[in-house]
């Protein structure tokens, strides 16, 4: 490994060795948020509190400033590992984590079901077990949720849900800093979903409110969002004074829109079903005529891959789409869940705006 002066002194900031005060080289203060995450997993943005999605905001934009932008070096994960199981393909989930964790001097190691016995010839419980005496943590993208939840319960280190049938909370953080990013702050936009109530939809449902944010839900009938969580999302728009709408319609999902949301109509596991899907979302693909009454100000969001059914050409390359720095921002958010569970270290960058 190369390492220059700035190297030398990123390193001598995270060791306290640095006499220099912060401030001196554009560092806002130290972390003033009351928020301790070590230790913790990560399987549903609904057991995170405000200040708490705030605080992987904040270090998510921290990280990606000093080291994107600043060029600085931070090995916040020397020393150890994280365990990668993939029981679905991914792009944007693998390359995010796997690079991300190496950026911060981390040892990523990808798992698929062919290349441990997961499954076969050793249970669930045994593999967490044993995992936990080797790695620091571990990320799972897998089909059931109850897995990721077996998975806590029997690992001693923490556990990200990298996707489940039932939530994508990696994803939303992403969709979250990208929209920080374009608007400047979080509360008081209005997001609108166009599409199937699956496991992108259900991590919105259980965070958006908790940032502010209004929530206009449109999907066909038979594929509504889980009425559990439809619930949960009552009760927080409720307490944190958000409107909400669940309707059949997405015209009048998208009126006064900021964010326009969609998602693949047909997920991994649910190709057999694909003719009955298609044309059950007849009407649903977001168009330029979609957006008509959507705010002046509306953005695009889709979390990929995209088919051209669920979003035309016209919106999706347009430059209302911020799909691909949303793309880009699953690897800052990524990595802000893995500093924030394992390490000590608070973002030394001005807090942000929400």
């Amino acid at each position: 490994m190369l390492f220059n002066m700035r190297n030398v002194f990123s390193i001598a900031k995270l060791t306290g060795t640095s006499k220099q005060p912060l401030r001196q080289f554009g560092y806002g203060p130290p972390a003033q948020m009351n928020v301790h995450l070590k230790g913790r997993d990560l399987l549903t943005l609904q057991n995170y509190k405000a200040d708490e999605l705030k605080y992987l905001l904040w270090m998510a934009s921290d990280l990606k400033q000093r080291i994107k932008h600043n060029g600085e070096y931070l090995p916040l994960m020397q020393g150890k590992s994280l365990a990668m199981i993939f029981e679905k393909r991914s792009t944007r989930t693998r390359l995010s984590a796997e690079t991300g964790f190496a950026l911060l001097g981390g040892h990523p190691s990808f798992l698929t079901t062919q290349d441990i016995h997961l499954g076969t010839n050793e249970n669930l419980t045994d593999t967490a077990r044993v995992l936990s005496t080797m790695t620091s943590a571990i990320l799972a993208r897998v089909y059931k949720h109850n897995d990721l939840d077996l998975m806590t319960k029997e690992a001693t280190i923490p556990v990200i849900n990298g996707l489940s049938d039932l939530y994508h909370p990696l994803q939303i953080l992403a969709d979250y800093l990208t929209l920080q990013e374009h608007y400047g702050g979080l509360n008081g936009l209005t997001i609108t979903w166009i599409g199937d109530g699956n496991n992108v939809l259900h991590s919105i449902m259980t965070s958006a409110a908790k940032l502010g944010m209004h929530l206009r839900i449109a999907t066909p009938k038979g594929f509504e969002p889980d009425l559990r969580i439809t619930k949960i999302t009552e009760q927080y728009s409720k307490e944190y004074g958000t409107k909400l709408l669940l309707t059949t319609d997405p015209l009048e999902a998208a009126d006064g829109a900021n964010v326009l949301v969609t998602d693949t109509w047909i997920s991994m596991g649910q190709e057999e079903g694909k003719k009955e899907r298609l044309k059950a979302f007849q009407g649903y693909q977001i168009t330029m005529q979609t957006a008509k009454s959507a705010a002046p100000n509306w953005v695009f969001l889709h979390c990929l891959p995209r088919k051209p059914e669920e979003v035309d050409d016209e919106v999706f390359y347009s430059p209302r789409s911020l799909v691909f720095q949303e793309a880009e921002n699953r690897k800052w958010t990524i990595m802000a869940v893995m500093v924030s569970l394992l390490t000590d270290y608070s973002p030394q960058l001005q807090k942000p705006t929400f």
